[in-house]
């Protein structure tokens, strides 16, 4: 619903805290709202609050839409002012709701008259406990139980979360928003045949090498030990694997995988690859694979489908919310079927052009311009 001209601005308060502090995940998603926003919705009145700020993060975001703690104590504990103390500089600032964009609200905004949102991306350690830390369990609960309750609506970034809040927390549907999610812009620009071909020769990829490209955090839930045994059973013996993302234990794992299957030639973990080099690596692939056992979104997969190339992605989660038509899709347990897809994409051209095609309409949903539409849309229906 557009916004009407002849209102008073809606005066917003956002929790930027990941904006300037994370370079990826929840750091992503908050840029992105506060760019659609700022750009599709230009008659809100924004104001973004960050604990701390790298502004190198978000170089483009106005200095005096920026606000951080004021006080000596807050300035030197500012998880506690985010958490207690940023109520009294909503009021300050006359906010009339406020969108906590990562999992948590602070407290005391329903007495101090200010409406809630907060977006929940997933809800992955309550489904794999066993990945995470018994401390880290009960803090991420307590954390994200608590803002539900206290929001006044709920958005998730797919009906995968959406589900998995009334399964595991009992939380009435009707209050739970599903808003979707987009990539960074430079996944959408075409990158030239030559910066493809400097990036590939970066990482050791010969310009004619075939790839399969996986990106994220080598860790057990994103299962690239499965993805390298599919590999292993693909017929074509001239494709490589190129695995780009963060090293954890699971990467040893990963590594004796590779030297037992003598894959060595074969497959690249790249642990500290430049966001810049990504889209590049993306259009040079063949194939993307995004096996994961289970995801909140999926971003990878809608970053390929901008860039451009087929993908096989997981069954399970929410990765056929991300890819849609532009993908294949296989169990992330049966690296047999998996090794079958992969060597359909890789063999059949037809089959990747449809599936690219595709693609470029399924990330029409995710547009910049129909978020901030559907963001809007709530807060409106919410204050007007």
């Amino acid at each position: 619903m557009p916004m009407n001209d002849k209102r008073s601005p809606l005066r917003l308060g956002f929790d930027a805290k990941r904006a300037f502090q994370n370079a990826a995940g929840l750091g992503n998603y908050s840029r992105f709202v506060l760019n659609a926003l700022r750009e599709h919705a230009p008659n809100l009145d924004l104001l973004a609050y960050a604990p701390r700020r790298r502004d190198e993060l978000f170089p483009n975001f106005p200095a005096n839409l920026i606000k951080t703690p004021q006080t000596f104590p807050y300035q030197q504990l500012p998880a506690l002012w985010r958490s207690y103390g940023l109520v009294s500089d909503l009021k300050r600032d006359n906010v009339q709701l406020y969108h906590g964009l990562s999992n948590e609200l602070p407290s005391g905004l329903a007495a101090a008259g200010i409406r809630s949102v907060v977006t929940i991306h997933d809800l992955i350690f309550e489904r794999f406990p066993h990945l995470y830390p018994w401390l880290d369990r009960q803090f991420y609960r307590a954390k994200t139980k608590a803002a539900c309750v206290q929001a006044d609506v709920i958005v998730t970034v797919s009906q995968q979360t959406k589900n998995d809040l009334v399964d595991f927390y009992k939380i009435d549907p009707q209050r739970i928003q599903v808003v979707y999610q987009d990539c960074q812009p430079v996944f959408q620009k075409k990158i030239a045949a030559s910066e493809i071909l400097k990036v590939q020769e970066k990482y050791g990829l010969a310009p004619s090498e075939a790839y399969i490209l996986c990106v994220g955090t080598i860790e057990e839930r994103k299962n690239q030990l499965r993805l390298v045994e599919a590999l292993a059973q693909i017929p074509q013996k001239n494709v490589t694997l190129v695995v780009v993302g963060r090293a954890t234990a699971y990467a040893q794992r990963v590594k004796q995988r590779i030297g037992e299957l003598g894959l060595e030639a074969r497959v690249k973990l790249l642990h500290q690859v430049p966001s810049h080099d990504l889209p590049a690596l993306y259009q040079g692939a063949k194939v993307v694979a995004y096996v994961s056992l289970f995801e909140g979104f999926g971003i990878p997969v809608v970053e390929a489908l901008h860039s451009g190339v087929a993908v096989l992605a997981a069954t399970g989660s929410c990765l056929e919310e991300a890819g849609g038509a532009g993908a294949l899709y296989v169990n992330p347990l049966d690296s047999e079927k998996m090794a079958f897809h992969l060597d359909q994409l890789l063999e059949d051209e037809p089959l990747r052009h449809q599936l690219i095609d595709a693609g470029k309409k399924h990330v029409q949903e995710f547009s910049a311009e129909k978020i901030a539409g559907q963001l809007t849309e709530i807060y409106e229906r919410m204050l007007c």
